[in-house]
């Protein structure tokens, strides 16, 4: 079973799983568009906040990928801090509870990089020797605590096949595009896209961050399980990007190039955010798609796709 199978991440990895032999339940609170259909796919549209819910969708799984979640920008956390916070901890927590109750044998645990602290490289032991920063902070805490109970249900009930693996800023066809809390390559894809020029954008540009392509994710996550990784494990590029120049990437990718405008009256962020991948690439788990070649798919997909996005969207504002 794929949580939050209709996101992202979710629908690249329903396409790894299908070309493995994989039959497949999607839970998730969307109904699968009719393309993604496929005769070894059964969904259930739920809430996962609710445990009589997540005990419903267990009944004869074998292995849960659990990814469902809510990401946000920094305006998010902002502006919604305990929606943002409970939509991050209540379908985690009930979700393992309801997977051990069912007999799951292998459960993966989707976390974050924002459980990391402001150091600017991020290494898998050395997170619980910080907190997560101000601008994660609310969904830092609760994914720290889904990670929390992964190590108490392995302890308490000798769960060995127990997986965390925690994704760097994510982007990829699929996107939350949404006004209201899309991501920094989304929302900037979206803004550009649209028209809007002056580009409007947070901070001076100098932020650095780690990006990944959900295709890259949901290799990772695979792997993890088949080669039984032990603790947590960053999925993340492992180089480091400025805004500035995902701007320029973004960009180098659209016949219509607006004026940038920096906000520095707004945060930007922490200044350096670079997850270390030498765990994964001891285990074979490298990024194939280049920051370029993903950015451009992803702006081909929104162009093919934003019409029917923002008339979504809208109605969901309304």
């Amino acid at each position: 079973m794929i949580t939050g199978g209709t996101g992202m991440i979710g629908r690249a990895l329903t396409k790894q799983l299908l070309q493995k032999g994989a039959s497949l339940r999607i839970a998730t609170l969307d109904k699968l568009s009719p393309n993604q259909k496929d005769n070894r796919i059964e969904y259930s549209i739920t809430d996962l906040k609710y445990l009589s819910n997540c005990e419903a969708v267990c009944n004869g799984i074998d292995i849960v990928f659990q990814l469902v979640g809510t990401t946000g920008s920094p305006a998010t956390a902002k502006e919604r801090p305990g929606t943002f916070f409970l939509q991050n901890l209540l379908p985690n927590i009930n979700m393992l509870e309801a997977a051990w109750n069912a007999g799951v044998s292998h459960y993966l645990y989707t976390s974050t990089y924002g459980v990391y602290g402001t150091s600017p490289v991020m290494i898998e032991d050395k997170m619980w020797d910080t907190y997560p920063s101000d601008a994660d902070k609310y969904a830092g805490w609760a994914k720290r605590m889904g990670e929390l109970q992964i190590e108490a249900y392995s302890k308490e009930h000798n769960w060995d096949y127990l997986y965390i693996v925690r994704p760097a800023n994510v982007y990829g066809p699929y996107a939350n595009f949404s006004p209201l809390n899309s991501m920094v390559v989304a929302s900037l894809i979206r803004r550009v896209v649209n028209g809007e020029d002056p580009l409007v954008v947070w901070g001076d540009g100098s932020a650095i961050r780690d990006f990944i392509h959900c295709e890259d994710v949901a290799l990772g996550m695979i792997k993890t399980v088949e080669e039984d990784v032990k603790g947590p494990i960053n999925l993340g590029s492992g180089k480091g990007t400025s805004i500035k120049e995902l701007i320029e990437v973004i960009l180098d990718n659209v016949p219509n190039k607006p004026a940038i405008k920096w906000d520095q009256s707004k945060p930007k962020g922490d200044d350096i955010r670079i997850l270390d991948t030498s765990k994964a690439h001891s285990y074979g788990i490298r990024p194939r798609k280049s920051l370029n070649d993903g950015i451009e798919e992803t702006i081909n997909w929104y162009k093919e796709n934003h019409l029917q996005l923002n008339s979504k969207y809208n109605a969901l504002e309304i």
